[in-house]
C-alpha cells in the first residue's frame, strides 16, 4: 500500500491518540456540570484552550470548537452574512474555495447576497489589485483560502489583510485547513480562520473557527451550553486536548518536515516531467506537499483506478467534489476544461518514504505505458 492522499486526511499521531484516550478515561464528566468532576473538566478545557491560543497567537475567547472545517466554514460564512446583512450583501471570494464555502454562499445567494470571484494571476494567486477595485461600499466579506486543496498554492494572506484592515465592516475569512503545519502565515489581519486538525495528524470530527474579538457572528446551532456563545453543544474535552497536542507537534516539526517533503517532491517531479503526455499543474507558489498533474486526453478517474488496483491511493480532486466533474481549481488556473478533467492530485507527507516514491514512479510508468505506449520524451 502506498498512500499519497495526505491532503484529504492524515493518520493520527500516536501521541495525539494517546492523549485523547487518557483524557477520555480521566475526564469523563460533563464540563457544564456544577459538581467537582465537572469543574475539573472545565478547568482542563480552559487551560488547553489557553495553550492553543498561545500557539496560534490569538485570545482564548476567540476560539470556537467545531466538528470540522465544513462546520467552521458554514459558521464563518453564514454567521457573518446574517449578522451584518444590514451593512451590505456583497461578497468576494477566490475561485479556489472549498465546497463548504461555495455551498454556504449558494444558500446565502437565495437571500439576496451577491457573490463575485476575484480573478487569479498567472501564478495562481488572487489578483490583489483587482480585488481592491472590486470592493464596494456594501462588501461585507472577503474569503480567500490560505492554501488550496488541489494545487497547494499559497495565497497572499498578509497582503490581503493589509488591504482589508482599513475597511471596518468588510471582514476577512481564510480557510487555513491546508496550511497549518505546512507553511508559516501571519494571520494578524484575518478576522476568521478555519482550522482542521485531521489535516495535520489530528483527529477527524474536530475543528476550530478562530473569530477575532471585534467580529460579531450569528449563531448557527442553538441550545446547550458550550465554551462559547457562538456554538452550542456539550464541549468534547478529549477532542480539545487532542487538538492541542496535534497542533503542538505540527508547528514544532513544521520546518524539518517541509525540508524532507521538498526533497521527495523534487524527485517525483523530475521523473514525471519526462512523460510527454503529462502536464504539471503548479506555480512558484505551490507548496511541495501537493503535486497535481494532468494526463492529456485521458480522464483522471480511469488512471486513478489503475493506480488503485496496484495499491496506490491518490485523489482526482478534493474529496468533497463529485467524481465525474472537472477540477474547478485546475480550470480556474488554466481555463482548460480537458486539462481540468484529466487532473489528479498526489499529496505527500513526511511519512512518505523514499521507497514509496520509487515504487510509485515504477508503477506510474507501467500504467502510463499501458495507456500511451513508450511516451517519454
Amino acid at each position: 500500500m502506498i498512500y499519497l492522499d495526505y491532503a484529504a486526511n492524515t493518520p493520527i499521531e500516536k501521541e495525539v491518540l494517546d492523549t485523547y484516550y487518557q483524557a477520555t478515561m480521566k475526564y469523563f464528566a460533563n464540563p457544564n456540570a456544577s459538581h467537582t468532576l465537572g469543574l475539573q473538566a472545565k478547568e482542563v478545557i480552559d487551560q488547553t484552550t489557553k495553550h492553543i491560543a498561545e500557539q496560534l497567537h490569538v485570545l482564548p475567547e476567540e476560539i470556537i470548537y467545531t466538528s470540522g472545517a465544513s462546520e467552521a466554514n458554514n459558521l464563518a460564512i453564514k454567521g457573518i452574512l446574517e449578522r451584518y446583512k444590514h451593512r451590505g450583501k456583497h461578497v468576494l471570494i477566490s475561485p479556489l474555495e472549498h465546497n463548504s464555502i461555495l455551498s454556504s454562499l449558494t444558500k446565502m445567494q437565495e437571500n439576496g447576497f451577491i457573490v463575485e470571484m476575484i480573478p487569479l494571476k498567472e501564478d495562481g494567486q488572487v489578483n490583489v489589485e483587482k480585488m481592491k477595485s472590486m470592493i464596494q461600499e456594501d462588501t461585507i466579506l472577503v474569503s480567500v483560502c490560505s492554501v488550496d486543496s488541489e494545487l497547494g498554492i499559497r495565497q497572499p494572506i498578509e497582503e490581503i489583510g493589509e488591504v482589508l484592515k482599513d475597511y471596518k465592516y468588510c471582514f476577512f475569512h481564510s480557510d487555513a485547513s491546508q496550511a497549518i503545519g505546512k507553511v508559516a502565515i501571519d494571520y494578524q489581519n484575518v478576522d476568521l480562520i478555519t482550522i482542521a486538525p485531521h489535516k495535520f495528524y489530528g483527529m477527524l470530527g474536530t475543528g476550530m473557527l478562530i473569530k477575532k474579538k471585534k467580529v460579531g457572528l450569528k449563531t448557527q446551532i442553538d441550545g446547550g451550553k458550550s465554551t462559547t456563545v457562538f456554538r452550542s453543544g456539550t464541549p468534547e474535552l478529549a477532542h480539545i486536548v487532542s487538538i492541542e497536542k496535534a497542533l503542538k507537534i505540527a508547528l514544532s516539526k513544521q520546518q524539518e518536515r517541509e525540508i524532507y517533503v521538498k526533497s521527495i517532491n523534487h524527485q517525483m517531479l523530475e521523473q514525471l516531467k519526462q512523460y510527454d503526455q503529462v502536464l504539471i499543474n503548479r506555480t512558484k507558489y505551490s507548496l511541495p506537499h501537493v503535486i497535481n498533474i494532468s494526463l492529456k486526453g485521458m480522464k483522471a478517474t480511469k488512471f486513478a483506478q489503475m493506480l488503485d488496483q496496484q495499491g496506490i491511493y491518490i485523489s482526482t480532486k478534493t474529496s468533497c467534489c463529485p467524481v465525474e466533474t472537472p477540477s474547478k481549481m485546475v480550470y480556474a488556473l488554466y481555463q482548460d476544461r480537458q486539462r481540468a478533467m484529466s487532473s489528479f492530485r498526489i499529496s505527500l507527507s513526511h511519512l512518505t518514504t523514499e521507497k514509496e516514491v520509487q515504487d510509485f514512479l515504477k508503477i506510474f510508468d507501467q500504467c502510463y505505458k499501458e495507456c500511451f505506449g513508450n511516451g517519454k520524451i
